[in-house]
């Protein structure tokens, strides 16, 4: 079946998979979306409650359908799974979500699906390996949201804290979307200037204690959003439209997605966040960025954790 570029599907429709919907209906990007859950009901009613707004927004036609629905789908977004607890490491989830993630994909196998693979539920880097490895298809085509998000906390905090606006700071979270995850500060540029030049031209001069001060927000920012309110939700159905906008307007956009490493700072065979040219085919190549001795020491830590759960869980 013709692969139809402005067709998108939504497996999965809790928090995450709802609100990513709403924003993927908001952004324009999509002419038809599909909703697939466990819980028909909820994705009906979810395709209903979206669908009602039609008349406020862009023509979209959005239902609830089956795995039968996917096959010419530009990109297949997986947000299904078990939610992430008050207390719970994205980690603890990983039981309970790999079981749910063999089984999509399972489905999404039986059909000729030729699209891309945007998976977002947690433990994403785990379930990214675990989707490339089941599904069989080319690296490329299997995209984690990896710390796209994280990085986008990372760049409003620096902002707030410089005073600028955060689409002029180029800086990245790197490794496991979690708590081994790193802030890349050997790389960060504001303005085309490195981070402590910037930060000294607005005042700043306490370096190690904002940079600590700054990633420990940035890092704990999930578990305190979700001790307040039980979810986040909003944050990264905004990511996962930055992520569908670069694949379906092939925009050659370079972001921190989880993607397979090949060789990429000695390391192979584990699949984390580093920055990546992502366009219509899906992570086009890995960008190596600029790392320190002591962050290419956390990245190695952190590719080791990753690989220690897949030795155990898959």
């Amino acid at each position: 079946m013709a692969l139809n570029s402005r067709k998108v599907a939504m497996v999965g429709c809790g928090f995450v998979g709802s609100a990513s919907a709403f924003a993927l209906m908001q952004s324009k990007l999509f002419s038809e979306m599909v909703l697939i859950d466990a819980d028909q009901n909820r994705a009906e009613g979810e395709a209903l409650d979206i669908s009602h707004g039609m008349a406020f927004a862009s023509p979209m036609k959005i239902y609830a359908g089956t795995y039968d629905d996917v096959s010419d789908a530009a990109i297949i977004v997986i947000t299904a799974g078990a939610n992430q607890k008050p207390e719970e490491t994205r980690l603890d989830l990983i039981q309970k979500n790999a079981k749910i993630m063999r089984s999509i994909i399972g489905e999404i196998k039986k059909r000729d699906f030729e699209g891309i693979l945007l998976i977002v539920s947690n433990p994403v880097d785990i379930l990214t390996y675990i989707a490339l490895k089941e599904s069989g298809y080319p690296a490329n085509r299997v995209i984690g949201s990896g710390t796209v998000l994280d990085t986008g906390r990372f760049r409003y905090e620096l902002g707030e804290h410089l005073g600028v606006d955060s689409r002029s700071v180029h800086a990245y979270i790197i490794g496991e979307h979690g708590d081994s995850e790193l802030a890349a500060w050997s790389d960060a540029r504001v303005g085309g200037l490195k981070i402590s030049d910037f930060c000294e031209l607005r005042g700043h001069f306490n370096h190690e204690d904002s940079m600590t001060r700054i990633f420990d927000h940035v890092k704990n920012s999930a578990y305190e959003i979700i001790s307040k309110k039980h979810a986040t939700y909003y944050g990264i159905a905004m990511a996962v439209v930055r992520i569908c906008s670069a694949i379906v307007r092939d925009e050659k956009s370079i972001m921190p997605v989880s993607s397979l490493m090949t060789g990429e700072y000695g390391l192979y065979d584990v699949v984390l966040s580093i920055p990546a040219v992502v366009d219509a085919n899906g992570i086009e190549t890995v960008v190596p960025i600029e790392l320190s001795e002591t962050e290419l020491l956390a990245l190695k830590k952190s590719a080791d954790i990753l690989k220690d759960i897949l030795k155990d869980n898959v």
